[in-house]
């Protein structure tokens, strides 16, 4: 949030680090544990052995998102720095250069050229860095590449969605498990649905259909090939 003029602004953009990887752990910990489960279940498994899956998968499931979002976010970084590091070089090597390509994006933004050059040296005077990094190759503070927060806040999100299927198995007798668990996991799909589209101020009702349509063609999926293996075994 800034504050300009006694103004107050809270741009949903700071947000899209965390977010993102919140909502992908969170649905992933659902639908792949639920999935699980009701696969281990439908192929005829115990208790035991269905819950065993199921908390096997939880941490197996949350270091792999970890280790995935850590690595992918961590190649978006090594891009941006080295794009930052050529940019620090290009400034040093030809700053009159640099200064016209700056004066040349804010022409294309409507600046006529003289006030384009005008506030390309005033930015280039604060920080020339910055002025490019922004304005040319489109880096941002709030936007920028964050590997550990994403890992963190993937694995953990993972987590507790995979705890509410657990959790449902848990309170289930064995012959309702293929119903109990579905029918909380897509609840909880919905509710997970929702509340991402409230943080990021888009459409509830589209964000709930679209979780709970892939999560039920997850679920259906998996029943089937575990009804199929439990029969051929």
């Amino acid at each position: 949030m800034k504050r300009v003029h006694g103004h107050a602004e809270s741009h949903l953009i700071s947000r899209i680090g965390w977010l993102r990887a919140a909502v992908l752990g969170a649905n992933d910990g659902v639908v792949s544990t639920a999935s699980l489960l009701v696969g281990v279940a439908a192929a005829g498994a115990g208790a035991g052995e269905i819950l065993t899956a199921g908390v096997a998968g939880l941490f197996a499931g949350a270091m792999s998102m970890a280790a995935g979002e850590y690595v992918s976010v961590s190649s978006q970084s090594d891009t941006e720095r080295a794009d930052l590091a050529r940019e620090t070089r290009e400034l040093a090597a030809d700053p009159e250069a640099e200064r016209q390509e700056l004066a040349a994006i804010y022409v294309k933004r409507g600046l006529d050229r003289g006030l384009a050059l005008q506030v390309a040296d005033q930015l280039t005077l604060v920080d020339p860095l910055a002025a490019h990094a922004r304005d040319e190759l489109g880096i941002l503070d709030m936007t920028k590449a964050r590997p550990v927060q994403a890992a963190l806040t993937s694995a953990m999100t993972f987590a507790l969605g995979a705890a509410l299927p657990l959790a449902a198995a848990l309170a289930s007798p064995r012959e309702l498990l293929l119903a109990t668990i579905p029918i909380a996991s897509l609840c909880a799909l919905a509710l997970l649905g929702a509340l991402g589209a409230r943080a990021g101020r888009a459409s509830v009702r589209r964000a709930v259909v679209r979780v709970v349509f892939w999560g039920a063609a997850a679920l259906g999926v998996t029943a089937g090939v575990g009804a199929v293996f439990g029969t051929i075994v």
